[in-house]
């Protein structure tokens, strides 16, 4: 299944802690419609998963952009203040930077003796436990279709636990071990952390294009 781009207007109460949300108008990300930086930005298909991980996960809101998990600080400073275009930028950004450890952004990545498939290194076993449309090896070897599987276990996780990771082995560090490994773990707080959507806002809540921090490829 291939995600519409066009993001619905949602403002829901959270199921887990919560915040009051800034609202918006428009759920596009700036007025100039550039997209939040991410991770897998130096892949060529890096616009059209973040435009699609945005979109899968807007149909998460009421467990993830409109809660905040008791550790969410330590990851992203400014989202108890966000709006939710930022916060569902900052759980994007932090699918990017699990994903560089899991598959360097393969799509076509197989893991494990080929049980765990593509950029997220989703098995289909999990895939099917958690009822992703995409559950087959070709499936998840979509990137969006894998990332839209990921959003929906991200979910799961942080509205079972309310916490993004906790020590590395609650919230989503329940699914992907690079959580589980403290230095790995360090590195993409320090990442998300320094983003646009994580920073505090003094305006209108919207993301705003500044320079953001890079990442290597390498390691």
């Amino acid at each position: 299944m291939r995600l519409s781009h066009a993001f619905p207007a949602l403002c829901l109460a959270a199921v887990t802690l919560t915040a009051c949300v800034k609202p918006e108008g428009e759920t596009s990300l700036s007025t100039s419609g550039q997209m939040p930086p991410m991770q897998w930005d130096v892949r060529p298909e890096g616009r059209e998963w973040t435009q699609d991980t945005l979109v899968a996960l807007a149909q998460h809101d009421t467990v993830l952009a409109s809660s905040v998990p008791a550790d969410v600080q330590s990851w992203c400073p400014g989202y108890a203040e966000a709006s939710l275009t930022d916060r569902r930028a900052f759980w994007a950004g932090l699918m990017s930077a699990v994903a560089r450890y899991e598959s360097t952004w393969n799509p076509q990545a197989a893991g494990g003796g080929g049980r765990y498939i593509g950029i997220m290194q989703i098995s289909p076993v999990s895939a099917d436990y958690h009822q992703c449309e995409a559950d087959t090896v070709s499936e998840l070897k979509d990137g969006s279709e894998n990332l839209e599987c990921a959003a929906q276990m991200m979910a799961k996780a942080v509205a079972r636990d309310g916490l993004v990771v906790g020590g590395g082995n609650r919230g989503i560090g329940r699914d992907w071990m690079p959580f589980r490994d403290a230095e790995k773990r360090a590195a993409m707080a320090e990442w998300t952390r320094a983003q646009p959507y994580c920073q505090v806002q003094d305006g209108g809540g919207l993301f705003t294009p500044r320079q953001s921090t890079t990442v290597s490829t390498k390691g």
